[in-house]
């Protein structure tokens, strides 16, 4: 039970702990500004349901399948979101995997903003 706690507490912190690749609001917005294209990777409904300016939905569960049609530059900047921070950087790492090279996680997600 206890290691299983711990291990809890350490992945919460790793998804927590701001990394290189993490970017805040205003870096967004500057990326944005300079022609990056913004991914919600929240769900159909939460994205119907508010999103940020011209972002486009694909959620982080389709994330590789729809990647190819949708994201034909691999060195464009991309940046994803969600609610926490958590699942946009599940889609980050996917999208690295399949050989994307700019792409950004909104740190924390919409909570704090």
């Amino acid at each position: 039970m206890l290691l299983n706690k711990l291990k809890c507490f350490f992945m919460k912190a790793h998804y927590r702990t701001i990394e290189e690749d993490d970017i805040d609001m205003e870096k967004l917005n500057n990326l944005k500004d300079r022609g990056a294209i913004l991914i919600d990777v929240r769900s159909k409904q939460e994205y119907e349901e508010g999103h940020l300016e011209n972002a486009i939905s694909i959620p982080e569960y389709e994330i590789k399948f729809k990647a190819k049609e949708i994201l034909k530059n691999k060195e464009q900047n991309i940046i994803v979101y969600c609610s926490s921070g958590i699942r946009s950087k599940n889609a980050q790492k996917k999208l690295y995997s399949m050989g994307y090279y700019n792409v950004f996680n909104l740190y924390q997600g919409l909570e704090n903003y």
